[in-house]
């Protein structure tokens, strides 16, 4: 089953019309699940290591920094494999980089289960090092994909199916830290990544199967002129914020929560329910608000990452507010924390699509590959600078000051937003507008 889209779907012109959108295709439904399958079997991979992963590297002779490092890399291949996979991804092929992408990560992820037999000290850590970056490059390939073909096949609703689609990011991230927890406890290191390794890898056949074939023509824009826009950039800092708190608490908080309050394994996989929960539930109605609304979303980036960083601030507490450390605020800031990166996140994808085509980038997508690409090599930036600095200051001062510091970090780009909307021209209210009675109009797909 192979459905191709070529590059004439880009300018299909809205027509203004009462009747209801046609009912999704049996082939348009098939994608749709195999993008949420990449979405949530991707993501349970990487979630996975939050409970135990940063003791049991302890135990094999690493520090708090080597283990922010470990985390760090995997952005850092990330980052250079969105890059040059997100300007490439015409020549390359979407569908052939998805697939290749699941197949690497599958590979990886039963290989890291066999860590546990490595002798402790720096074999363990070298081979830690070297097969979380490919994996990264792996996961690289199969998300800068997936976000191009998305936007590709629903230009008037991004934020929808995105929003729709990170339910099941956030349900991968629910499942992975408990159930990795779990089978931790019961059976062993290698088990939670053989399952979830042979899970992936039955992934690749499946989309292989469903996944259309979209052809489009190479574009001549570049990394260099999306950056050359003030906006763009600043919605960037924003989604390096965002990677950067989510990257600290996976190479933190377990440590954190063992030691502070004597939990284990399982039950910290229970406490990250906190974040991921609303996250989870929270996509799918932001993803529709903002897109009924465009308006909004520069307004819901500010607003989450205003909540965010207090929810930063209040995860440790910060020692000035001589707060007592209590369990349940704790739960209760992931909270604030997960359902304020969902208010951020969703709408930056959609805010810099929406940019780049209002100053004249080709609608293709190539340019949907560059943006994607864009996307994931800044958030891989914050992932890896998340673990690697909040390490460092863990390890040297306190959780409560580190976390604190990813606080200061939301706010200053929740600020610097702020001041851009606020100084910005009226013109280009005007253009949101119009984006908006457009959107309005157009079925959900085009065929």
């Amino acid at each position: 089953m192979d459905t191709h889209f070529d590059q004439s779907t880009d300018n299909v012109a809205s027509v203004e019309s009462t009747d209801p959108p046609p009912r999704m295709t049996k082939q348009q439904i098939l994608t749709l699940l195999s993008m949420a399958s990449v979405n949530f079997s991707s993501m349970i991979c990487y979630s996975i290591l939050g409970p135990f992963f940063p003791n049991e590297a302890v135990k094999k002779g690493a520090s708090q920094t080597i283990v922010g490092l470990i985390f760090g890399c995997y952005a850092v291949s990330n980052l250079i494999g969105s890059l040059i996979l997100g300007r490439y991804i015409v020549q390359i092929g979407a569908k052939f980089m998805l697939v290749t992408g699941l197949f690497v990560s599958s590979f990886c992820t039963i290989l890291f289960g066999l860590l546990d037999r490595v002798p402790a000290g720096n074999a363990f850590i070298t081979l830690c090092f070297v097969v979380r970056s490919i994996d990264a490059v792996g996961f690289a390939a199969a998300m800068t994909s997936t976000f191009a073909m998305t936007a590709k096949i629903f230009p008037n609703n991004v934020a929808t199916v995105l929003g729709s689609l990170e339910m099941f990011t956030g349900l991968g991230l629910i499942l992975g830290p408990p159930v990795g927890g779990w089978f931790y406890q019961s059976f062993g290191y290698e088990v939670p990544f053989m399952l979830l390794g042979c899970f992936l890898f039955i992934m690749v056949p499946f989309n292989i199967y469903v996944l259309p074939t979209i052809e489009a023509d190479p574009s001549q824009d570049s990394f260099f002129r999306l950056l050359s826009h003030v906006k763009i950039v600043l919605i960037c800092y924003v989604i390096f914020t965002l990677s950067a708190g989510l990257g600290f608490l996976d190479a933190t908080l377990s440590l954190f929560a063992m030691e502070e309050f004597g939990l284990s394994p399982g039950y910290v996989g229970l406490i990250l329910l906190g974040l991921s929960l609303p996250y989870c539930l929270a996509s799918p109605l932001l993803g529709y608000f903002t897109d009924k609304y465009p308006a909004t979303r520069s307004w819901f980036m500010v607003i989450g990452g205003i909540a965010t960083a207090t929810g930063f601030c209040l995860l440790g507490p910060l020692p000035l507010l001589h707060i007592q450390r209590r369990l349940w605020l704790m739960i209760l800031m992931l909270g604030v924390i997960g359902f304020s990166l969902g208010m951020t996140a969703i709408p930056t994808f959609p805010e810099i699509i929406a940019h780049a085509y209002d100053h004249g980038f080709d609608e293709g997508l190539s340019t949907l590959g560059m943006v994607s690409g864009l996307f994931g090599a800044v958030w891989s930036l914050g992932m890896f600078y998340g673990p690697v600095v909040g390490g460092l200051i863990t390890q040297y001062l306190c959780f409560e000051w580190a976390a604190a510091v990813q606080g200061g970090l939301a706010f200053l780009a929740a600020f610097l937003l702020a001041v851009h909307y606020i100084c910005k021209p009226p013109q280009q209210q005007s253009i949101l507008e119009d984006s908006q009675h457009r959107d309005e109009s157009t079925p959900l797909l085009i065929e």
